[in-house]
């Protein structure tokens, strides 16, 4: 029996953040479209293993941390109590079921057929569909790849435990150790130690560099630095992990320069990997970068095949999802022929712990090493009237701007509710905003959002 073939305009390999949004818009531009995703669905690792079930666990968290400070201005719930069955039904069918049920709807209302299975490019204009004993073939005048990321390893020392866990892992919340080791002072390795940590377990955090959230503004990092440390159990810097054995229902980690500990779980958190291998690239005039881990594109997302295009993680960093989302939309526009590209200054960037850190733009000692001139003005939240409110005075707002224009060129908080905050200041930034606009602007009083005003009008009395 022959393969059964499909033509179609636009062939996206990855159901993800960026997969989706170029599907649905390329459907809106009158482009008849496919997606083909290994698990057979829309959505990816944001919604089913990453960013969304994550958040939702944050959330509960920040429940916990909430009622647990109520007990300063006399309220007190009591001692929590935690059941595991029912917190996964709510993240698996409340949250995560709920927005999946949503992309099916917008895929069918768009005409956007699913297909599921393991996509490869045979050449330049034909996908082979592996799934199961099933072969199916799609040819396309066009392709987006979209495969996303999947959670690195540690090469040489991770073995095969089920206690040792990477984030997909992790979120499905086996159980809440008595005591976890997480490996890696990232974003990733921070929410979901804050996560676990809420819930009961003894957290030891273990970073290879000198600090916490490595490449990230130390004026931001230090009030989250404070706050872990009164979280977790350790938190050991500049320090590697030397090997990982499983020994009975334990982990024994050898930690460099401080001996052996053993854990109940290990969650291993170091960083993201694009998923560009196994997918017959080398079929395609598709190029690689980065050592052969990135795909190149240009900044209409098109590879050098003129047929295919690249969207999201699998182009490089930052592995952030709306970045995806945007691409994904630009390169959609792109092979419709309409005016288009991926050149945005302000990519905002969140870590939700808590409290929340957030930045776009520049950050201070990016614009000091690319020689830019830069006045800094920052406002302290222990002057807030909102953060008084809130029990919540260890927050800051930074601004930076260029001396000689006063142009906006980064922007960097850390408090609760960071993540949100950022919004305007990533507007500010891409709009090549003067401070001097910023701090003229009124913000409504008593806000949180008044922090940028006020750190703006201290960069202009500077």
């Amino acid at each position: 029996m022959g393969d059964l073939v499909d033509e179609v305009e636009v062939a996206v390999l990855g159901g993800g953040p960026g997969g989706y949004s170029a599907a649905f818009r390329c459907a809106e531009l009158g482009l008849e479209t496919v997606v083909i995703d290994a698990a057979h669905r829309l959505g990816g690792a944001c919604l089913f293993e990453g960013c969304i079930p994550s958040k939702a666990l944050l959330h509960v968290a920040s429940v916990l941390n909430e009622a647990g400070r109520a007990k300063e201005f006399g309220v007190d719930f009591g001692e929590p109590r935690i059941s595991l069955d029912p917190l996964r039904k709510w993240k698996q069918e409340r949250v995560v079921g709920k927005l999946a049920r949503g992309l099916a709807s917008v895929a069918k209302a768009r005409g956007v057929e699913v297909i599921g299975g393991r996509g490869v490019f045979e050449d330049s204009s034909t996908l082979r569909i592996e799934a199961g004993e099933t072969l199916r073939k799609v040819r396309f005048k066009h392709a987006i790849v979209a495969t996303g990321s999947r959670p690195g390893g540690l090469p040489g020392l991770t073995q095969a435990s089920e206690r040792i866990m990477d984030s997909t892992a992790a979120l499905d919340l086996p159980d809440i150790p008595e005591r976890l080791l997480v490996i890696g002072g990232g974003y990733i390795g921070l929410e979901l130690g804050t996560v676990y940590a809420t819930l009961g377990s003894r957290v030891t955090l273990v970073e290879m560099t000198n600090g916490l959230l490595p490449g990230v503004d130390r004026d931001l990092v230090q009030p989250l630095h404070r706050r872990v440390n009164t979280l977790f159990t350790a938190i050991h810097l500049e320090t590697r992990v030397t090997a990982l054995r499983e020994v009975g229902s334990e982990i024994e980690a050898a930690l460099e320069g401080r001996g052996g500990e053993r854990f109940d779980r290990v969650l291993v958190a170091v960083g993201r990997r694009p998923q560009s291998d196994g997918l017959g690239l080398e079929a395609t005039r598709v190029r690689l970068t980065e050592h052969g881990r990135f795909v190149q594109v240009d900044e209409r997302c098109r590879t050098e095949d003129p047929r295919i295009y690249a969207v999201g993680d699998i182009t490089g960093e930052p592995m952030l999802a709306h970045r995806a989302m945007r691409q994904g939309k630009v390169a959609a526009e792109a092979l419709a022929g309409r005016p288009a590209a991926f050149d945005n200054v302000a990519i905002p960037a969140v870590v939700f712990t808590d409290p929340e850190i957030a930045w776009c733009g520049l950050g201070e000692a990016q614009a000091r090493d690319q020689g830019l001139p830069v006045k800094v003005g920052k406002f302290q939240w222990a002057a807030s009237g909102r953060a008084a409110t809130l029990g919540r005075s260890d927050g800051l707002t930074k601004v930076m701007a260029d001396a000689s224009s006063g142009r906006v060129l980064g922007v960097g908080i850390v408090g609760p509710g960071a993540g949100e905050l950022i919004a305007e200041a990533a507007l500010a930034v891409e709009t090549a905003a003067l401070a001097e606009d910023v701090a003229l602007t009124i913000h409504a009083h008593p806000t949180l959002s008044e922090s940028l005003m006020e750190a703006a009008e201290h960069l202009l009395g500077a």
